[in-house]
């Protein structure tokens, strides 16, 4: 049994192929947009609808196998990496987006002074800068 397997079952969710090749994707890393999963599941598979990876990625992110984020300005991005409250640092340039561990260690900002009732799981902190070639490329402009 491949670990895509394992994984899926251990959430309780069907083994398919489509959710296979999709658990396969993420895990490359990444911060992928919808259109790109589905371009690189086509590859693998002989014929899937854009729906169907849009419920496959609702799926998993259900079961916490994916992360959603969507920084402004941004379509929505999956990545494999779920479950541990790491922030996002976006470039304003190219839109670049890479992961930052949670910048105080303990995820204190899972503890809101008032969560109105709310059991709160994940914070999401997105930082916003020009990645190093945007830099260099403004450096140039200048």
């Amino acid at each position: 049994m491949s670990t895509g397997e394992e994984l899926l079952r251990s959430r309780g969710l069907r083994v398919t192929r489509p959710r296979l090749a999709v658990l396969e994707i993420l895990a490359g890393g990444g911060h992928l947009e919808v259109d790109e999963i589905t371009r690189r599941v086509r590859e693998r598979l002989d014929s899937v609808s854009t729906q169907a990876i849009y419920d496959v990625l609702g799926a998993l992110s259900r079961a916490g196998l994916s992360r959603r984020i969507e920084p402004a300005g941004s379509p929505a991005r999956y990545e494999a990496r779920a479950g541990d409250n790491h922030h996002h640092v976006v470039c304003r340039g190219c839109g670049e987006i890479a992961d930052i561990d949670c910048a105080v260690g303990s995820a204190p900002c899972l503890d809101p002074n008032t969560a109105h009732g709310f059991y709160v799981d994940e914070a999401e902190v997105t930082f916003w800068g020009l990645c190093p070639a945007c830099q260099t490329r403004r450096a140039a402009d200048i």
